[in-house]
């Protein structure tokens, strides 16, 4: 423990101990920046407070601090320090002159050493805990730190948020879990887990679980989450009467429109009769209107063949002018080939004008004559672009009538086989041409006429895909219903969600229909709100029927005379007209 005796005429065993401190000392120059151990460094805020069992040795006490020596280093004067402490001394000390607080020594840094011996007897020595005399528990120092980690006695702090209670480690968990005012509870109605402080307002104002009274005052309770559904259902709730959008104007609370619906029966028919008259009338207006629109048709027809019969004539005056055109210009090449030649001779007969003046008389009038076709040849051109101009003003007038009548066709089409009660019946015809047609890839697919499900209703159109589409292309039959944009599409509730049947019908008289339904998703853009000028993705069934079933049926006839017929049911229950 002493520094090693370096006297000059001293013993073999002094000069081995002089090199055993060069040693040391030279090991401390790499052991002197090393981290503190982990038991030393936790004890070093507490060292002060520890309690020997037995007397704390003077050696053990470090002259800076006055506290246990924790990882000790002994200087060239044989004292002992802790590593921080000597540390602290070097570093506010002059560099050249270090001095030891005990003797006044000057300190070498290059001679310090750390002392193992001295840091072994330490961490032997026993101490008292320092919740003595709570706890009476003896350990060693070096265990201390690791017994307070455990010990039942040791002070700590409540670990719930807001709480800043501070108690023994034995009654840390009743006071977590029983006594703490920020621990956290289920609630007693909805059970999620909440701050003791927290759950009262909680339950007076958040929580779902709890019942409170209507609103509308109809003396019912009934959980806070349930408040919307029971608002459909309250009796107190202010509403309209179900024939209103017939002009019934009556408006009350629930139960009274209830009664007024059931006592004013024979009124409310008379409603509905009269809103079916106002239908009537308007069919019988678009019917009056198709009428119009058939006559407009055959109107334009005649005013067509009129207009082809006057085409003709001009079509061969037109060509017969390009021919007359066509000679004019070889003429005219001719013309001006002679033109050239005559002006060669012009000048051949410059040279002899006294002999060959009769011969130049005769190439004047040939000249004179060449130009008067010239002449006429430009009037032809003149009369030809004229002509031109008559050809396209009358090809655009045709293209228009035409484009016309095709918009008039279709619209006659269409408001002859629209149906406005849900139902299709669509005759497909040609089946095996189409089916083939199909094979080849043109066209992919086959639409059926618009069709509504009311006057005022959805828009829809079936499509078929005679030799499949999707998963059954080329094996099965494949069906569907399409929503298309109709005029009253922003009146009616979006998405669709009518079910809807699609059917081949049998043609052998059994009526062993093939029919399939399906529910609309509500989740799907199929049948959203279709937007302008478009329609939505057409759904259905791409495996409808087997093609080897549907054309060779065991006990029916879906194909006769090749002719299908297809039939689309839209499920009107729960759906309000307009």
């Amino acid at each position: 423990m002493a520094a090693a005796d370096t006297k000059p005429g001293g013993s073999e065993e002094s000069t081995m101990r002089s090199d055993e401190s060069t040693m040391r000392s030279e090991e401390s120059r790499v052991r002197s920046g090393g981290p503190v151990p982990t038991w030393e460094s936790e004890l070093a805020s507490i060292r002060h407070s520890v309690k020997f069992v037995l007397a704390l040795k003077e050696e053990f006490v470090c002259p800076v601090c006055r506290g246990v020596v924790l990882n000790p280093q002994q200087n060239s004067c044989g004292h002992i320090y802790c590593y921080s402490c000597l540390q602290g001394l070097l570093e506010s000390s002059s560099p050249s002159s270090p001095l030891c607080p005990v003797d006044g020594a000057v300190i070498t840094p290059a001679e310090v050493f750390q002392d193992n011996c001295c840091k072994r007897e330490i961490s032997c020595l026993e101490v008292y805990c320092t919740n003595y005399p709570e706890c009476t528990s003896v350990v060693t120092l070096q265990h201390l730190q690791e017994h307070l980690s455990s010990c039942q006695y040791q002070q700590l702090q409540c670990t719930n948020p807001g709480c800043r209670a501070e108690l023994q480690r034995r009654h840390l968990q009743d006071h977590l879990t029983t006594t703490c005012p920020h621990r956290t509870e289920p609630c007693p109605h909805c059970q999620q887990p909440l701050t003791l402080s927290l759950i009262q307002d909680h339950v007076q104002s958040s929580c779902p679980q709890v019942e409170v009274l209507c609103p509308y005052s109809c003396s019912q309770k009934v959980p806070r989450l349930k408040l919307e559904e029971h608002e459909d259902s309250c009796p107190e709730v202010h509403v309209d009467c179900v024939y209103r959008r017939f002009g019934c104007p009556v408006q009350d609370k629930r139960g009274k429109v209830k009664l007024h619906e059931d006592a004013a029966v024979n009124h409310h028919m008379l409603l509905v009769l009269r809103s079916n008259t106002h239908l009537e009338q308007q069919v019988e207006a678009l019917q009056g209107e198709a009428l119009v629109r058939q006559q407009e048709v055959q109107t334009n027809g005649l005013l067509l063949a009129g207009l082809q019969k006057k085409m003709v004539p001009l079509l061969q005056q037109s060509s017969s002018h390009e021919n007359a055109v066509s000679a004019a210009q070889r003429t005219l090449s001719r013309q001006e080939d002679l033109l050239s030649t005559v002006q060669l001779d012009i000048q051949q007969v410059s040279r002899g004008l006294c002999s060959g003046r009769e011969e130049l008389e005769q190439l004047r009038k040939s000249l004179d004559a060449v130009i008067q076709e010239v002449s006429a040849t430009e009037a032809l051109k003149e009369h030809l672009g004229t002509l031109e101009e008559k050809l396209q003003h009358h090809s655009s007038l045709l293209e228009l009538h035409t484009s016309q009548l095709s918009r008039n066709e279709q619209q006659l089409q269409e408001l002859g086989s629209t149906s406005y009660d849900g139902k299709l019946i669509w005759k497909v015809d040609g089946f095996r041409r189409k089916k083939e047609a199909e094979v080849k890839g043109q066209p992919p697919c086959l639409t059926s006429v618009p069709f509504h499900t009311g006057s005022c209703g959805y828009k829809m159109a079936a499509r078929v895909y005679l030799n499949g589409d999707g998963d059954g292309r080329g094996t099965h039959l494949s069906l569907y219903v399409v929503l298309m944009q109709g005029d009253f599409d922003a009146l009616l509730p979006w998405p669709f969600k009518q079910t809807v049947s699609l059917s081949l019908l049998d043609q052998s008289g059994a009526r062993n229909h093939r029919s399939l339904n399906f529910r609309p998703d509500p989740a799907s853009k199929s049948f959203l709100r279709p937007a302008a000028e478009s329609v939505n993705v057409a759904s259905g069934f791409s495996c409808f029927i087997p093609l080897a079933t549907l054309e060779n049926p065991q006990n029916a006839s879906y194909v006769d005379d090749d002719t299908l017929f297809v039939k689309v049911k839209v499920d009107m229950a729960g759906l309000e007209q307009l």
